[in-house]
């Protein structure tokens, strides 16, 4: 295989390393969002069941809604994001591979 080639794959592969920095990231956004999600809900709920928002059972509702879907939402993202990072630290083993594997030359002051 040639340099040249390499150097090709060495593109390809820092690309999709951008590619999955940005799933990573989106997915970290995501979480903090669920977790204010599930904060917001369980305080709410818990303000509904002391009967401090009155007898409002849309509250409560809507509360409990907001914790099931920042759960569901956090344990979706986490996964994605366990699986991105494996991805990313393999892509970039390959990566130290292809670059360990090219003929470096030293350029002299020639």
């Amino acid at each position: 295989m040639d340099d040249d080639d390499r150097s090709g794959q060495i593109s390809q592969i820092e690309a999709r390393l951008d590619e999955l920095a940005d799933v990573a990231e989106r997915c970290r956004k995501i979480i903090l969002v669920s977790k204010f999600l599930i904060y917001v809900g369980a305080g709410t709920l818990l303000g509904a069941v002391l009967g401090l928002l009155g007898s409002n059972a849309v509250a409560a509702l809507g509360a409990i809604a907001a914790v099931l879907g920042g759960i569901v939402s956090l344990g979706s993202n986490v996964s994605t994001l366990r699986e991105t990072m494996a991805a990313m630290a393999a892509a970039e083993a390959l990566r130290s591979d292809l670059i360990s594997s090219i003929d470096l030359r030293l350029v002299g002051d020639g």
